[in-house]
């Protein structure tokens, strides 16, 4: 006896737009027909008008967020590229509704058919389900289309631009998944209504949280024993531990196990080769196992094998690993079960910024942009981050804050006070809304 796949209950939908996105979307296909993930800006039998709107905009993030390592000059370009992502000041609360140069752009191309196309496709299918997508401009697409069915729309990052609201928010019918607090609140000042935001948290993958928060936990009691070789933490907080969280083994269970995040545009990578050197001993040693994940690019993959290969080390065995894919679900898939045993989640403060509430202590690459600065901000204030140090130097002042505690408890306030489960929040809301078809 097979079991039953739950009904679709909702199209799905993200955009090639670094990772971040798509990332967004993994936790919930399994709620869309078929388990895909539609991307608005690549699918058969795209408009060749409409593909080039998206390349030239996906072109020039990349461009420009790899220019930044040039100085001077490619940190002016990016610098005049985050004017227009720009998250103005919080306080004094005002009426932000009024909609920036940004989106009355965006409005532009819509009024002559950009993105028509795509909505037409899934006005077709038959019932039309709830979209819920990872990026505003399918949102705005789906609405200005006239697409029947509700919208909703997942917020990625902890504070956010004039950009994700509406040109008329008043009027609007599409609904926010926010995140967080000052994200939701933040939705409000740009006009939307209060009941189309709802505070869910950041959707994180089922296979690493489980039912009832029990993969987390096991994964987690074995992390803090990793995190606190000298019992610092254990010793001052153990009680609570057992009590958030269960027991936990007598001592490691792994070498401490650090994972690097490169970003979608590859902006990272030589911060992966400095750490390597400075870890290299210790790697041989057996104390640390590094792993670095290289996502989709090749390029990115054959920059590392080749910096590998300079520091006399081998992705042959289990100390040192690439994580890479043909396609973006197998990496995502890849990324996720790596993250069952890792210590340290090593990310610019992207969308990984979440990825605290499963009890991931973050050493913060340098941020890039407004969202990622936004990010940064909410994550140190959580106590679940620290900024990192010179990465050349990670094999002292990392192993400095592993003996003093820290990151162990980074890991446990992350887990107490992020939200592990907005994945399930999200599609309780969907399943009704889907329902009524």
């Amino acid at each position: 006896m097979t079991e039953e796949m739950p009904q679709p209950c909702a199209w799905v939908v993200a955009v090639r737009m670094g990772y971040g996105h798509q990332r967004t979307a993994h936790p919930l296909r399994g709620l869309a027909p078929g388990g895909e993930v539609l991307l608005a800006d690549d699918y058969a039998g795209m408009p060749d008008s409409d593909r080039s709107i998206w390349q030239r905009t996906r072109r020039f993030y990349e461009t420009v967020s790899n220019a930044r390592q040039v100085p001077v000059v490619g940190e002016a370009a990016f610098a005049a590229f985050d004017v227009v992502q720009r998250i103005g000041r919080f306080y004094p609360k005002r009426d932000l509704s009024r909609p920036d140069w940004n989106v009355r752009a965006l409005y532009s191309l819509m009024r002559r058919g950009w993105g028509r196309h795509f909505v037409d496709r899934l006005k077709a299918a038959s019932p039309a389900l709830p979209i819920v997508t990872s990026f505003f401009t399918p949102a705005f697409m789906a609405e200005f289309f006239d697409y029947p069915g509700d919208i909703y729309c997942i917020v990625c990052d902890a504070d956010i631009a004039r950009a994700w609201a509406p040109i008329d928010p008043a009027s609007s019918r599409i609904k926010y998944f926010a995140p967080t607090r000052r994200a939701a609140e933040r939705l409000h000042l740009y006009g939307v209504r209060p009941e189309n935001v709802f505070l869910t948290g950041y959707p994180l993958p089922a296979e690493n949280v489980g039912d009832d928060l029990a993969v987390l936990k096991l994964d987690l009691a074995q992390r803090i024993v990793n995190l606190d070789p000298g019992g610092k933490y254990i010793e001052r907080y153990g009680a609570m531990v057992a009590d958030k969280v269960g027991e936990w083994p007598p001592g490691p269970t792994r070498p401490l196990t650090i994972l690097f995040s490169i970003g979608g545009a590859g902006a990272q990578k030589e911060i992966a080769t400095d750490m390597l050197w400075s870890l290299k001993s210790r790697i041989a040693r057996g104390e640390v196992r590094f792993v670095i994940s290289a996502g989709v690019k090749p390029w990115v993959r054959d920059y590392l094998e080749r910096a590998i290969a300079a520091g006399g080390l081998s992705t042959s065995g289990d100390a040192v690993q690439i994580l890479f894919a043909d396609s973006m679900t197998t990496y995502f898939e890849m990324f996720d079960r790596a993250l069952r045993t890792t210590d340290v989640l090593w990310t610019k403060p992207s969308e990984l910024s979440f990825y605290s509430a499963l009890g991931l202590p973050i050493v913060l690459a340098p941020a890039l942009g407004a969202q990622e600065q936004a990010n940064q901000e909410w994550l140190l204030r959580l106590g679940a981050g620290t900024l990192q140090q010179d990465p050349a130097n990670a094999g002292e002042w990392l192993f400095d804050l592993l003996e003093s505690g820290w990151f162990a408890e980074a890991a446990m306030e992350g887990f107490i006070e992020g939200e592990a489960q907005a994945s399930q929040q999200i599609a309780a809301i969907l399943r009704p809304a889907a329902a009524t078809l």
